[in-house]
């Protein structure tokens, strides 16, 4: 198992990509604690699911647009597994509509969780990946916040703010035993795209070469990748899983 005795967190992990990368992580023998704000049975079930595969999981209510909060769980989180190797900043939300009719409410709100979140998230656990000269922090990002989308200027500012921050703080840690990289899915099978109209689904599957929407099993797997010793030598990085949509 490529993860054994490390310790991770996965933000936003009760559902969607968050929930396949908590197992992804579990299955190479990562204990993971799973981070969620208000859906408690789903992240008790993904816990569960992780605990039976004989690793050690833990919920971490918070809500990571809020630094007390953050700063609390990640108190926690640290008496509970002793330290922590890995951080994925998953946790994000939309809120679509064209500039025009967007409010400031509706700016702040994704950008909170989604930039913010992803500060907050990782200022409260770098001084302890610093002490121990290991860290493996995933950031997140989207496809979105590099080709932008109709009624998303919000989502796809919050998401190409995360890549540039990405970047930066690689570069800043590189010396000190801490990789910085995000991953930029595409479209994705997972409640939102499930959600999109039958013609819209059409339409998007006819701009990507590979003729379908990606797993959430493939964003696991591509963060297994990057946190092992395989991805040993990556940092800075932003790994696109789009099926060819943006090349």
């Amino acid at each position: 198992m490529k993860l054994k005795g490390r310790t991770a967190l996965v933000t936003g992990g009760s559902r969607g990509i968050g929930r396949a990368i908590a197992l992804s992580l579990a299955e190479e023998g990562a204990d993971v604690a799973i981070n969620y704000v208000s859906s408690e049975p789903a992240a008790k079930e993904v816990a569960e699911q992780i605990r039976k595969m004989g690793r050690h999981s833990v919920l971490a209510q918070a809500d990571v647009g809020d630094y007390p909060d953050t700063f609390r769980m990640a108190q926690d989180l640290v008496k509970e597994f002793g330290h922590l190797d890995i951080l994925v900043n998953n946790a994000g939300i939309n809120s679509d509509k064209t500039f025009v009719k967007m409010d400031h409410a509706s700016w702040r709100k994704v950008l909170a969780i989604n930039l913010d979140g992803v500060f907050n998230c990782t200022k409260v656990f770098i001084d302890q990946m610093l002490k121990q000269s290991y860290g493996r922090v995933v950031n997140i990002t989207s496809v979105i916040g590099q080709i932008g989308n109709f009624g998303q200027a919000n989502y796809a500012a919050s998401k190409a703010g995360v890549a540039a921050f990405t970047k930066s703080l690689a570069k800043e840690l590189a010396g000190k035993g801490i990789t910085v990289n995000a991953v930029a899915p595409g479209f994705i099978e997972t409640d939102m795209v499930q959600g999109i109209p039958e013609k819209v689904r059409e339409k998007l599957l006819s701009q990507i070469p590979l003729k379908r929407f990606g797993t959430v099993e493939e964003v696991g797997r591509a963060v297994v990748y990057i946190v092992s010793s395989d991805g040993d030598y990556i940092t800075g990085a932003e790994l696109s899983i789009n099926g060819g949509l943006l090349m």
